[in-house]
């Protein structure tokens, strides 16, 4: 009679087991890869430039009026105007100067060009935010590969209250967006240009040279100029500075390197040193030339007021400059007096608490009836409101899918939005948002390309989709219209205004 063994469970290790016992892999999520670009490259371009003129037609538009100096213009106008004069802001009486130059020198060339006056000093501003919303055409037609998504981003973009009174306002912060999406719409460039180089070349187990990366060296440059015109640039810096060097490793893995992470770190960690932390610090320090050059420039005598140092070997201009640099830290950290139309950044998804520019008192029509005058800086309320479902889309977007363009823009959502929570007490705004404010319409517009259906969906599936889209587009330009005489100061009748202060902390 047989006996049977008993099934033997001590396995040595390393040795797999019956095929029942082995454990199955779980599915990876599917992967969406980045669109081919669209084929009408010269009818893109037309239409971008046309949106562009559009936008900035629009933002000149009266810009002049009123030509009193609306909220912070109290500052950056005056110190622009003595970087004019002296190449250094010079007026000791302005204990604010707190924020690096190069915004200043900015607004400097409209009243350069047009004088010191409301038109001189916010026209630098309505180029900024046309060409701003020109970036976003371009960056959203290349992630998405949809030149009609494209345009319904730059759109979107030059629909929006907020973005339009930044634009028509001498304030640093679209200065700041400006530079920050155009930094990003050039490593997403040099993402792809790197992609193709490595697909071209024959298979390699240890990579090759890339050779020159200008995409890189441009967003490198990009970055430094918005970090030199406020801080906040620097977390955008060093978020897609990251992405960068992880989407080289995709590229190599993609190309079945063994070693992916050791090949990026090789071919790409040098480039990215020089072109992402060497090339913007230049370039931050260079928005400093009036200051170096100037003789009564502000804080510049301390190091030589305070000769102890542990660095005697560092220049007493550049002590000098750190020191004013730590100051300027010590303020921006310690801020928090109460302002009140000052906002948290829960509230700031939500058009919350908009800021009041300018609200005279007292005037009356013809007929002795009272008129009002109200700029308000308020996001178009249509498309606000779809930002935190969108941002929630997003998410899912690239957990489900892993989809490129959704990774942009939550990388841009925790440099430009949740960043601003390491520091609750600090007394803030909602155009602290000028620089995240794009990358929140793109994602509303993720969505739409996903209510427009795939090129390969059935003809009534797109048509319906692109019903459904035109009607949204159709909807927030109707609103940004009626919202339009807060946007702009026009005269309203007190029913009027009323009719638009749809909730209390609108007033």
């Amino acid at each position: 009679m047989a006996v049977l063994a008993p099934e033997r469970t001590d396995r040595e290790p390393g040795r797999p087991g019956p095929a029942h016992a082995r454990r199955r892999p779980l599915p990876r999520p599917r992967r969406d890869t980045t669109p081919p670009l669209p084929a009408d490259r010269r009818t893109a371009w037309v239409l971008t430039a046309l949106l562009g003129l559009g936008a900035f037609a629009l933002r000149l538009w009266d810009i002049g009026y009123p030509s009193d100096l609306l909220f912070d213009e109290a500052y950056y106008p005056p110190e622009a105007r003595e970087l004019l004069e002296w190449g250094h802001e010079y007026n000791r009486g302005y204990t604010f100067i707190v924020h690096p130059p190069l915004g200043k020198w900015l607004i400097a060339g409209g009243i350069g060009l047009f004088g010191y006056d409301s038109f001189g000093w916010r026209f630098p501003s309505a180029v900024a935010g046309s060409i701003a919303v020109v970036v976003l055409t371009r960056l959203t037609r290349r992630l998405t590969g949809s030149t009609l998504l494209g345009l319904v981003a730059g759109l979107l973009l030059a629909l929006d209250g907020l973005a339009f009174t930044l634009s028509r306002i001498g304030l640093l912060d679209v200065f700041l967006q400006v530079f920050v999406l155009s930094a990003v719409a050039c490593l997403v460039v040099d993402r792809d240009r790197v992609r193709e180089r490595i697909r071209a070349h024959p298979s390699t187990t240890t990579g090759f040279r890339l050779g020159p990366r200008g995409w890189r060296l441009a967003a490198g440059l990009l970055f430094g100029c918005a970090c030199a015109v406020k801080w906040s640039g620097v977390y955008f810096l060093a978020a897609f500075a990251v992405l960068s060097l992880f989407w080289d490793r995709a590229a190599w893995r993609e190309a079945g390197v063994p070693r992916p992470t050791v090949t990026a770190a090789r071919r790409g960690l040098p480039g990215a040193l020089w072109a992402l932390a060497a090339v913007p610090v230049l370039t931050y320090v260079a928005s400093f030339t009036g200051w170096f050059l100037g003789e009564t420039s502000q804080g510049k005598a301390w190091a030589q007021q305070n000769p102890e140092t542990a660095f005697p070997w560092v220049p007493d201009a550049l002590r000098s400059l750190w020191h004013q640099h730590a100051e300027w830290l010590s303020f921006h950290s310690g801020l928090a007096t109460p302002h009140p139309w000052e906002s948290g950044p829960w509230s700031w998804l939500v058009n919350g608490r908009p800021i009041l520019l300018w609200n005279p008192q007292g005037l009356t029509d013809a007929a002795g009836e009272q008129v009002i005058r109200y700029i308000l800086m308020l996001g178009t309320p249509t498309l606000w409101f779809a930002f935190a479902p969108a941002l929630g889309w997003v998410a899912w977007r690239l957990v489900a899918r892993r989809d490129p363009a959704a990774l942009v823009v939550a990388v841009a959502f925790a440099a430009g939005w949740g960043t601003w929570f390491l520091n609750p007490e600090r007394t803030m705004f909602v155009f602290y948002t000028a620089p995240v404010l794009p990358f929140f319409v793109l994602a509303v517009v993720l969505v739409l390309q996903d209510v427009l259906g795939r090129p390969g969906a059935p003809r009534l599936r797109r048509q319906v989709g692109l019903g459904v889209v035109a009607l949204y587009v159709g909807v927030v330009a109707a609103t940004f219209g009626y919202f339009l005489p807060v946007l702009t100061g026009e005269p309203l009748s007190h029913g009027e205004w009323l009719d638009r202060m749809w909730f209390p902390s609108w007033f």
